[in-house]
């Protein structure tokens, strides 16, 4: 890892915000999240060898239910639709329904 400037740094986070922004609603909308529900997104490194070198993790906080983290095996920027659907479906599978 080379050395980065506070501009690049800066647009990164930038960049992330909006991406996270963006699967979070994805995501409300996949999950039929109700008002008092909340999905939470962060990217993190993986050291798995599955994961490209970063994961995103998905925590799914209904009301009255146990929060549930459901992983993507790659980075925010490369989150499909599909993606979206398959954590709908783990989801779902992981309250009964």
């Amino acid at each position: 890892m080379g050395f980065q400037t506070l501009k690049a740094m800066r647009a990164r986070s930038a960049l992330q915000k909006e991406l996270r922004a963006r699967l979070k609603t994805m995501l409300a909308q996949a999950l039929a999240l109700g008002p008092d529900d909340c999905v939470h997104v962060d990217e993190i490194a993986c050291p798995d060898p599955v994961c490209a070198d970063s994961k995103t993790v998905v925590l799914v906080m209904r009301a009255g239910e146990p929060t549930r983290a459901i992983d993507i095996p790659h980075g925010l920027d490369r989150i499909t639709a599909a993606d979206c659907d398959r954590v709908a479906a783990e989801e779902h599978a992981g309250r009964g329904a």
